[in-house]
């Protein structure tokens, strides 16, 4: 089992709350409100689960600054008060962050027995495959 410390349990409540009111503000067409309380949620949570210096080390890399403009400047958009663009610019960003990330992912899910089953499908796993390649390559 995995021991947390006390900021890391508090870190992963407001990342789960920052991802459900960021939900549940898309879900209310793109809420102005919940979803300005989502990211301030989501990215406070972030730093509590990793710390504030990882945190910065994280966002702040050289090779991941467009990355990082983008998801920052989404969050700032929204809080401004146009949620769509900033959330197009949030998605944008966060794919470009954890973009590396992602094979490791599907090579998770494919190791579990209902989703590995539907990620072998001819059409998905070409995709799937073309996703992961893309994702290594830069």
């Amino acid at each position: 089992m995995i021991s947390l410390t006390d900021s890391q349990k508090i870190g992963m409540g407001l990342t789960g709350f920052g991802v459900f009111f960021l939900f549940f503000g898309m879900m209310l067409f793109f809420d102005k409100a919940l979803l300005a309380i989502g990211n301030i949620l989501f990215v406070s949570g972030l730093s509590f689960v990793i710390g504030l210096e990882r945190t910065f080390r994280f966002f702040f890399q050289r090779h991941k600054l467009k990355a990082t403009s983008f998801f920052l400047g989404g969050v700032l958009v929204v809080l401004l008060g146009w949620p769509i663009v900033g959330v197009v610019l949030e998605i944008y960003g966060f794919f470009l962050l954890f973009r590396g990330f992602f094979p490791v992912a599907v090579g998770f899910i494919r190791r579990v027995p209902v989703l590995g089953s539907l990620l072998s499908l001819p059409g998905i796993s070409s995709l799937v495959d073309k996703i992961g390649e893309s994702n290594t390559m830069v």
